[in-house]
């Protein structure tokens, strides 16, 4: 049989050493880039006649005096052009600019948000995943309420969630350095789901915990902790598996417009299966052993010289 708790500390290592990247991802880029919905600005989908190179559309934009613009291109051939908010008389002087420099423009989508409703849906998606957050807290726990120290799983549970959520974020930071993706309501709509398939794969586990702790399998937490990974280990697995599948198939042949839905979506659920499985489960055990230290004492030099 798999010892998969045995080895927790290195699941706990891995998560840190990505969750620390993300944290310099961060840090060295300054922050996330945010979309129009949380910063204010307007933004246009564009199409030309004629082949136009992202680098040369932004060069055009600059000189007219859109210096704080940013592009995005889609796989159709089309470009999303973020600016400061947009009159309708400037909206226009962009449009005919264009169409002297590259031809015939087509408007395919436009909107713009006030900084008043940017600040009004940052603070209710806030509040969206924090509601998320709590309700699943006091779900798990009740759920859980016949176990002893029933709070225990709905906390073990939430530091995955926030686990995933903390990943997603960090590898967000570094696309949106190398390739101009900003967080929008797509990315919290993502987060959301991501969130809800998370703890319906963790709650899973947790409910085999249950059942094995109920059976008496053994009065040692940590083997039936370990029996219950590894009986549910391949429906997990397979259960993430072909969910990526239809994730994939969304991102390649959808397009742009949930682009970042279904990028948040893959990591998340490839974050999310990890959690579950290794991160979870695996500090109910710590819990239990009271361990909390060992993690420390485990990472010392010290260790590497006895």
């Amino acid at each position: 049989m798999f010892d998969i708790t045995g080895k927790r500390f290195w699941f706990f290592l891995i998560s840190a050493v990505v969750i620390v990247i993300g944290i310099i991802s961060l840090a060295s880029f300054g922050r996330l880039k945010l979309g129009v919905e949380f910063s204010s600005g307007s933004m246009m989908r564009v199409s030309f006649e004629q082949p136009v190179a992202q680098e040369e559309l932004r060069d055009e934009l600059v000189s007219l005096g859109y210096t704080d613009v940013i592009i995005q291109s889609t796989r159709e051939g089309d470009f999303y052009i973020r600016t400061h908010k947009l009159s309708e008389d400037e909206k226009a002087g962009l449009q005919h600019a264009l169409t002297d420099r590259f031809g015939e423009v087509q408007e395919t989508e436009f909107y713009s948000v006030s900084p008043w409703v940017a600040t009004e849906t940052a603070n209710n998606a806030a509040i969206a995943v924090a509601v998320a957050a709590v309700g699943i807290l006091l779900y798990i726990t009740w759920a859980f309420r016949r176990m002893p120290k029933p709070f225990r799983y709905g906390i073990c549970a939430i530091v995955a969630l926030v686990h995933d959520v903390l990943v997603a974020l960090g590898i967000f930071s570094i696309l949106g350095s190398i390739l101009g993706w900003e967080i929008n309501l797509m990315f919290i709509t993502g987060i959301l789901a991501v969130i809800g398939y998370s703890v319906n794969n963790t709650v899973v586990i947790f409910d085999r915990i249950r059942e094995n702790l109920a059976r008496g399998i053994s009065s040692n937490f940590e083997v039936v902790v370990n029996n219950s990974l590894v009986e549910t280990l391949s429906r997990s697995l397979n259960t993430s598996l072909t969910t990526i599948v239809v994730v994939v198939a969304l991102l390649l042949f959808v397009g742009a417009s949930i682009q970042n839905f279904a990028v948040v979506l893959l990591i998340g659920i490839i974050a999310g299966t990890y959690s579950s499985l290794y991160i979870a489960p695996l500090l109910l055990v710590v819990w239990e052993k009271g361990e909390w230290g060992r993690f420390v004492k485990w990472l010392a030099p010290s260790r590497s010289q006895s």
